[in-house]
């Protein structure tokens, strides 16, 4: 068998860069290892979950990025890794960990996966998902209330002070990397259905 082919999904917050992961998921299912970079956030359950609040969360030193890149190492040796959970609405990582299979295709996705070199050049393929700024806050204002029970102001509050300014400095510049870039995230259907037909083809390789 050929080594796995791995594929980096990357966008700005609320881009649709997970549904596009998701629906990559579903339609595959088993046949490819799902990975995000959302599991990897550092713990810091030395401080109080006020303090925890406070943190930035959209600046590549808020993951253990080390971690993922051993671990993507590990599943194209074809070895089966442990990987941690995170809870966003206690900003701690939990006890228990998730068994992750290896398999010929691995996708990860995440803002900042094109960020850090030795993480980047573990991708094969890199796939970058632009969606405007305003649909962005849209979504992620969203997701946050109804999904992490945020309140509108902690929201907006985080988006300003942190979410905007790090997409600016860290996030955006790494389009340049992609190989691949998709406006709409996943809406848009025509990408999904090439990026789908390029998995089959490596799936089907001998």
């Amino acid at each position: 068998m050929n080594d796995p082919i791995v594929i980096g999904i990357a966008g700005g917050t609320a881009s649709g860069k997970s549904t596009l992961a998701k629906n990559i998921e579903r339609e595959f299912k088993n046949e490819i290892t799902m990975l995000s970079h959302d599991y990897y956030y550092k713990s810091h359950s030395d401080l109080t979950f006020e303090e925890r609040k406070l943190l930035n969360y959209d600046h590549p030193d808020s993951f253990d990025t080390e971690m993922l890149t051993q671990h993507i190492k590990l599943l194209k040796q074809g070895k089966i890794i442990e990987r941690p959970n995170y809870s966003f609405v206690t900003y701690l990582r939990e006890d228990e960990t998730t068994t992750v299979l290896p398999n010929k295709v691995i996708i990860v996705d995440g803002i900042l996966i094109f960020e850090n070199k030795e993480l980047r050049d573990s991708m094969d393929i890199k796939i970058f998902v632009d969606a405007d700024a305003d649909i962005r806050f849209i979504r992620r204002l969203q997701r946050d209330i109804y999904e992490r029970g945020r309140t509108i102001e902690s929201v907006i509050s985080q988006y300003l002070s942190t979410v905007k300014p790090m997409h600016e400095q860290f996030v955006e510049p790494t389009k340049k990397y992609a190989d691949i870039i998709v406006p709409r995230g996943g809406q848009n259907k025509i990408a999904l259905k090439m990026i789908m037909e390029r998995i089959k083809s490596i799936l089907n390789e001998k």
